[in-house]
């Protein structure tokens, strides 16, 4: 079965090109059975070509002795075996509160930058996951459930970028059978068992009885419907980028890059309704979803109704509108539609205020000619400052890390919301001016530091409590309002400087 196994995975690998020559791959090593075969598979074919292997391991802090076990284990094995290993201890239940995860998600965050992190400093040129045939399986059928179309039925890919998947064209019990002929032991993750997780729902009681009662080979048929669905959403997406050359006109505007060093979006795209017209209905779709994607600067929140109403909009009168999340907004115009940030003045008593999306670190001129926000990165030995800042001033630091979507100021917005403590707990922003006797006649002219709907700092009022520095805290972002040019409203309030 080794013999079998080996030259299986290393026929996969070839297949896909998934490592070249000199290649430094970093496997990702829980202690599991499927990362232990990984590993060992790795270190036999590591000599015949000629790649390097080193290990990243993710002590997630959630449960307790066991992670620690499971630790120590997977540091012995890389000794036993000569292979460099780094450890990563990270606290992902309270990572998950402070950035409004689930655990699964905040899980995969903190592994993908350690995967990162060694990739930076460990000179790591690909990524190897141990993901087998049983993964993709529950992936298809997860993604299937949550309603991902095409997309997901592709399900795991063998490579994705740097990322590579060795085993998935071996199943669990290959696995389990290869590590028992070896000798072989591995830690057992007792959470794998418990139902709390939807693939674990799926893993435990759909798929065997899909395989009992239905067909023994539904892991296989549901591998090979996943290589269908990439073969036509490559094809989908070969067709997508010529509809790109035929339809779309892109209006680039000079813009900071923004928080990550990433170049934003473009500030408006056109599509044309003629040529538009002639693509197929598959096409038209995905091209709206690129369209729109690219100008948000990503994906989340795209759904198939978003689509739809775009399409739509081609047969719409001329000046007709939609928003669409991220705060994009289409319109219709006289040859098509054009999709772009969405710009539309916010109607205040004392005028128009316009979101602004903040330069970071960077100076930026609100649109009332008056207000002036400076941000920069403030050094970690600073951190203690944040509690000698009155709570009713205008200069705050906050905990960049938490932050998702990127920070601008606007005024209010139906579905904004305040972390109130260190849970994560949400309050309702129109609660919060209704329980500090907010007059209503000024809701709408306040000032706000927003993170999406999260508001992070009601100047001169509070700060969101998920945004507070604490020891976790590895970038601080100091924000300074000022008015009158350089007249700075600085710690004007006696307020203590804890948030209430």
């Amino acid at each position: 079965m080794m013999k079998n196994i080996v030259e299986q995975t290393e026929l996969f690998i070839r297949k896909y090109g998934m490592i070249e020559k000199d290649d430094v791959v970093i496997a990702g090593v829980s202690g599991g059975a499927d990362s232990v075969c990984l590993l060992f598979i790795l270190c036999r074919l590591q000599e015949r070509l000629g790649f390097q292997v080193k290990v990243c391991h993710v002590n997630h802090g959630l449960r307790g002795r066991e992670a620690d076990a499971d630790e120590e284990y997977v540091r012995n094995l890389c000794a036993s075996m000569n292979v460099p290993c780094r450890i990563f201890r990270e606290d992902v239940e309270l990572i998950a509160v402070k950035r409004k995860q689930s655990l699964e998600e905040a899980g995969r965050t903190v592994r993908r930058a350690a995967f990162g992190t060694m990739c930076r400093e460990d000179g790591g040129t690909k990524i190897a996951t141990a993901h087998h045939r049983d993964d993709n399986a529950e992936t298809v059928l997860l993604n299937i459930a949550r309603g991902t179309g095409l997309k997901g039925l592709c399900g795991i890919r063998p490579v994705q970028g740097r990322w590579i998947r060795p085993l998935l064209d071996s199943d669990r019990e290959q696995i389990e059978t290869f590590l028992k002929e070896q000798g072989l032991s591995w830690c057992t993750d007792v959470t794998n068992e418990e139902d709390d997780y939807t693939r674990n729902r799926i893993r435990h009681n759909i798929l065997p009885v899909m395989k009992e009662q239905i067909n023994a080979g539904v892991v296989r048929h549901l591998e090979e419907l996943s290589i269908q669905a990439r073969e036509v959403w490559d094809y989908l997406e070969h067709g997508v980028q010529a509809a790109w050359e035929r339809c779309v006109y892109v209006r680039e505007e000079q813009q900071e890059a923004n928080e990550a060093g990433e170049k934003q979006g473009p500030a408006e795209i056109r599509i044309n309704g003629n040529a538009f017209g002639q693509e197929a209905s598959a096409v038209q779709k995905q091209l709206v979803k690129e369209c729109i994607a690219a100008v948000r600067g990503g994906e989340k929140d795209i759904g198939a109704v978003h689509l739809k109403a775009v399409t739509d909009l081609f047969s719409r009168q001329c000046g007709k509108k939609l928003d669409l999340p991220g705060d994009i907004a289409a319109e219709r115009t006289y040859d098509g539609v054009v999709i772009r940030k969405n710009r539309e003045v916010k109607r205040a008593a004392t005028g128009d205020v316009r979101e602004v999306r903040l330069n970071i670190p960077g100076e930026t001129l609100l649109p009332d000619g008056i207000h002036r926000v400076r941000c920069r990165f403030a050094d970690i030995s600073e951190k203690d400052r944040a509690k000698e800042i009155p709570q009713k001033s205008y200069t705050k630091l906050i905990d960049y890390d938490i932050i998702k979507y990127g920070l601008s100021v606007r005024t209010r917005q139906s579905g904004d919301y305040l972390a109130v403590d260190e849970r994560g707990s949400r309050q309702k922003l129109k609660s919060w001016f209704i329980n500090e006797k907010i007059p209503r006649e000024l809701r709408d002219k306040i000032f706000l530091v927003a993170d999406g709907h999260h508001i992070v700092w009601i100047p001169g009022w509070r700060m969101s409590r998920a945004c507070q520095i604490s020891n976790r805290t590895k970038r601080i972002l100091e924000i300074i309002i000022t008015e009158d040019k350089k007249d700075v409203r600085n710690d004007q309030s006696a307020g203590s400087g804890r948030e209430s």
